[in-house]
């Protein structure tokens, strides 16, 4: 039996803003790690590796085609997608329904741009990732899984400025994460010693 979710509202999900902003900016959480092992489907991790070649391990990043190559094939720089935890919990209204988004990372931190520009490097468990220069917005799935209200709120100016449908990054260290690792925004001076 399918149980109707009900969608938030522009005025709900525009009431959430102020604790979106709040997020943490050096200093933030893993939350949740989600692999999807091939279309429409969902493995939540304790555990993921992170692998410069591949992304997530067992995901299916690799093989997805992008618009955004010239030849069709997975956009290096779009390794990773990440949403904000307290953006999904706001879309998605409960956690067990933040996986259907389609990111793999979904972290307690400050994701806009001001904060995280591209280029900024970020540590997470024995692993560094780096926020690219590709847009990351809502589509038509997102629409149909929390709303039209929430696509148009994550595609709105400010919802891009403050990157509420998350931002894409790329495995620059390979290595292990955990749910519940801190991430650590590193300085720009600050040399990769692995």
């Amino acid at each position: 039996m399918l149980v109707a979710v009900e969608h938030p509202t522009t005025a709900a999900l525009e009431a959430g803003l102020d604790h979106v902003r709040a997020a943490p900016t050096d200093r933030g959480r893993l939350e949740l790690i989600v692999r999807r092992p091939a279309v429409d489907e969902r493995e939540v991790l304790a555990v993921g590796a992170l692998d410069r070649g591949e992304g997530l391990v067992g995901d299916t990043w690799r093989v997805r085609p992008s618009t955004r190559t010239t030849d069709g094939s997975a956009h290096p720089d779009m390794q990773l997608n990440v949403m904000s935890s307290r953006v999904a919990q706001l879309v998605a209204g409960r956690a067990d329904r933040w996986e259907l988004a389609g990111d793999q990372l979904f972290v307690d931190l400050d994701l806009s741009e001001a904060n995280l520009p591209a280029g900024t490097r970020l540590e997470l468990g024995s692993a560094v990732i780096e926020i690219t220069d590709q847009p990351h917005q809502g589509c038509a799935k997102f629409a149909s899984r929390f709303g039209r209200d929430a696509l148009r709120f994550v595609n709105s100016a400010a919802g891009r400025e403050l990157r509420l449908r998350g931002l894409n990054a790329k495995v620059i260290v390979a290595g292990t994460v955990n749910t519940g690792d801190e991430i650590r925004k590193l300085p720009a001076s600050e040399p990769l010693s692995r």
